[in-house]
């Protein structure tokens, strides 16, 4: 009996061994082919990330240097547009628009078109800005909300308002300033009154120490809701 058992266990082993060789036979090419796609997927990433991204966010981290110095310095025209040598925000999008540089560049010419008061161009850049820093993106919105209202379109500058003052919360001053500016559209341009108490009441609530919080009183003492404390 054991000479018969150990006779299969050798078939058995012997069928899974053909098996095996059969199962690599047909697949061993595919399978290398796959496994040299990957290598080359692989190494075609690092090469890309470092000799073609990583320069490029370098060149357009340098390029921008000069624009950012004349933003700082309120000089809108020559940030935005160069001084001829050195380039201005729209020839860092145009030419490394993908790069965070490039990014940011957007946020800036945002900010340098409502100056120009080119609201319309300035909405455009800044909506393709985004950030990971919830400080720098509910800035984005608020200006976004700023570049509406100049344009008389309150319900959206009322939307963009309300979303940068919920943003990042933990600014309590840029929120509560965020949040009272969409408080006082719904009262005074969107006829929300319902609208326009909720927020002076969320303003009360959440950042009670601000400037914004001790106005909210008077504006809701309009509208009846309370009676401002002598």
């Amino acid at each position: 009996m054991a000479d018969k058992k150990n006779v299969q266990d050798v078939d058995s082993g012997e069928v899974i061994v053909a098996k095996a060789k059969d199962f690599w036979e047909k697949y061993s090419k595919p399978l290398m082919i796959a496994s040299v796609a990957i290598i080359v997927l692989v190494g075609g990433w690092y090469i890309y990330q470092n000799f073609f991204e990583k320069p490029k966010e370098t060149k357009a981290a340098e390029v921008m240097f000069k624009a950012e110095d004349y933003y700082r310095q309120d000089s809108v025209l020559l940030a935005l547009n160069g001084d001829g040598q050195n380039w201005g925000f729209l020839k860092v999008i145009d030419k490394y628009g993908g790069t965070d540089a490039g990014n940011l560049a957007r946020f800036y010419a945002g900010d340098c078109f409502i100056k120009l008061n080119e609201n319309q161009k300035a909405i455009d850049q800044l909506k393709k800005f985004s950030s990971s820093s919830k400080p720098v993106q509910a800035r984005a919105y608020k200006l976004i909300g700023d570049a509406y209202g100049d344009l008389g379109k309150n319900k959206e500058a009322f939307d963009y308002y309300k979303k940068a003052g919920h943003h990042f919360e933990k600014d309590e001053t840029n929120s509560a300033e965020a949040l009272f500016m969409a408080a006082y559209l719904a009262q005074r341009s969107l006829n929300d009154n319902n609208g326009a108490i909720e927020l002076y009441k969320e303003i009360k609530e959440k950042f009670p120490r601000t400037d914004q919080a001790r106005d909210a009183d008077n504006y809701l003492a309009q509208m009846g809701v309370y009676s401002t404390e002598k």
